[in-house]
């Protein structure tokens, strides 16, 4: 299917959040324009794999328009950007990510990988079949009343585990980061929310087991990606990196590394 615009088209309004297109998705009436990439097709298809089996918490992939970017359905709601809206951060919030994301998991499932480019790959302890997101932080999450309702911004998505994606959702709403680096209501709360969305989510016993090496790993694999596109000359990566996101990363793993067992105590 092909999207084509004309003279009398709706505006384009630049949507807010994310660093890896910042700048380059718009809103076109009721979609959504965003650059394509070289592992487009394997979105378009796991996308299309979610509207096959009914699942509603993810856009819809319409196409593409005249200007070659993929067109996707615009989620009515609103993605949580900085500064964070107290009611994204109570605990209602963070236990519906975890249901969003156990449910995506659910409908991913049977989703066949193979024979499609993904992103760089997960670490090989914590990839298997199942897709997963891989970047599901606070701006790519949708909520409508209160509570998250879909997924977006699916370029990271890859063959992962369930205990990868609750490692990386984890790290971000939680967050699992020092006090000092955290800056709203959520400060010194972290062991409890941690135990609040792993038991909403429903990790079994061997993944709660695993997950702090998870998170650390995650940790790793993210902010690698970050480095790397920095390195490489992204502006908007290159920008975050130098104001603050280095320094604060590093102080993140010492953490990880010097307290894995105060992880494991709060999911054992």
């Amino acid at each position: 299917m092909s999207c084509s615009s004309s003279a009398d088209a709706p505006r384009e309004l630049l949507l807010p959040g994310g660093t890896a297109n910042r700048g380059r998705v718009v809103r076109v009436g009721d979609t959504v324009r965003r650059p394509m990439r070289r592992t487009s097709a394997a979105t378009r298809a796991l996308l299309q794999h979610l509207e096959r089996v009914g699942f509603s918490g993810a856009p819809r992939h319409l196409g593409t328009d005249g200007q070659g970017r993929e067109v996707l359905s615009y989620v009515v709601g609103h993605a949580v950007t900085h500064p964070y809206p107290v009611w994204a951060l109570d605990e209602a919030a963070l236990v519906s990510v975890a249901d969003l994301l156990r449910s995506f998991h659910e409908a991913v499932d049977g989703f066949d990988a193979s024979g499609h480019r993904w992103p760089g790959p997960v670490p090989a302890p914590f990839r298997t079949s199942l897709v997963t997101h891989n970047d599901p932080n606070l701006d790519n999450v949708v909520f409508r009343d209160g509570r998250a309702v879909a997924l977006i911004d699916f370029d990271l998505a890859a063959p992962g585990s369930r205990v990868w994606e609750v490692a990386a959702a984890a790290r971000l709403w939680v967050p699992l980061r020092l006090d000092g680096d955290v800056d709203d209501v959520r400060v010194g709360q972290q062991m409890e929310r941690l135990s609040a969305f792993v038991d909403a989510y429903g990790l079994r016993p061997d993944e709660r087991a695993v997950l702090p090496e998870a998170v650390l790993a995650n940790h790793d694999w993210l902010y690698g990606i970050v480095a790397d596109e920095a390195a490489q000359g992204h502006e908007a990566f290159a920008q975050y990196w130098r104001e603050g996101a280095a320094d604060r990363s590093r102080r993140t793993r010492e953490w990880y590394v010097r307290d894995l067992e105060v992880l494991r105590a709060a999911v054992g």
